[in-house]
């Protein structure tokens, strides 16, 4: 059995326009970084906090990997220690999962030490626990695509139901982090309770045809159903330049755009890297207009999820 490993995780895009808290996929980048080591004292313990860290705590008993993992341990080894280096490579409050990916390259690192007792899908239960930490709401979307990798489908919750979509080959993200931090928290605050029968009609039928879209590598259908009714609307006042940023992208090819997560970041899906280069210029040029500094990645769906390090 090992006594060291590390493993990274990537950072994920959640609702996805109309699949609220129950549509995900992951990126290739940014990624958090854990080191984790077996210890003779039970229990754990974030023992090293590194990179964008602002607003992360070091106590363990608020931060998410190391709840996440006190979670897993209090099931299967509650003799057992284990200390945490985390690396955060994705800026807090960025809506790129930041969170998910500290809990769940924690629990990828943790499982592997203790044998591997659990796969990846059954240690998503375990980092929503992380998720329920960091803004108050146990949900799953950023946390499974995190732990499995690719395009997920989040069916219910009691009892949790994951189901991994099919991505066609050439579908390419394009993300855009303006630096200022919106906290899940806040941006949860202000949805409404209640939606119009109306609304959620379009809501679903947007939702299933991304579905389809996706199975029947369909871009054109992909892109008329990455449309929000409910959600977007209230949120894009919290965002400086979101609906110009928006507008822009889709003038420059992307299939559709909208807020990744809780925001303050923004998703735009393309049908080919090329495009998305295009997009991403297209988006980083008004942003810069508006004047805000800002991070853009581009990537291909991440299919692989966090990754134990060699």
């Amino acid at each position: 059995m090992k006594k060291e490993i590390t493993v990274t995780a990537p950072a994920t895009v959640a609702n996805v326009a109309c699949g609220f808290d129950i549509l995900g996929f992951a990126i290739d980048l940014p990624e958090d970084q854990i080191k984790a080591t077996l210890s003779r004292k039970k229990g754990v313990r974030l023992v090293a906090l590194t990179g964008k860290k602002t607003g992360i705590p070091k106590i363990a008993l608020k931060n998410t990997a190391a709840v996440a993992v006190q979670a897993l341990l209090n099931d299967v080894a509650p003799d057992k220690g284990i200390d945490l280096k985390l690396h955060k490579g994705i800026a807090p409050g960025s809506g790129v999962g930041s969170s998910a990916a500290s809990s769940a390259a924690a629990l990828v690192a943790a499982n592997e030490l203790l044998g591997r007792p659990f796969t990846r899908s059954q240690l998503v239960p375990y980092a929503m626990q992380g998720e329920a930490i960091a803004c108050g709401t146990a949900h799953a979307d950023n946390v499974a695509p995190c732990l499995i990798g690719g395009f997920v489908l989040v069916r219910d919750y009691a009892p949790l139901d994951i189901i991994s979509l099919h991505v066609p080959k050439n579908l390419h993200c394009v993300v855009i982090h303006p630096k200022i931090k919106l906290n899940t928290s806040d941006s949860r605050s202000i949805l409404k309770r209640n939606v119009s029968l109306e609304k959620a009609i379009r809501q679903w039928a947007n939702t299933a045809g991304l579905v389809a879209g996706l199975f029947k590598e369909d871009y054109k259908l992909i892109g008329s159903s990455l449309v929000d009714n409910v959600i977007e609307p209230l949120r894009a006042g919290l965002i400086p330049g979101f609906s110009e940023v928006k507008e822009a992208a889709m003038e420059a090819g992307a299939l559709g755009c909208s807020i990744s997560g809780s925001g303050p970041s923004s998703f735009a899906l393309c049908a080919s890297l090329n495009e998305g280069k295009k997009v991403a210029a297209a988006m980083q040029k008004c942003m810069k207009g508006i004047g805000l500094k800002n991070d853009v990645f581009i990537s291909k769906i991440n299919k692989t999820g966090a990754k134990v390090k060699k």
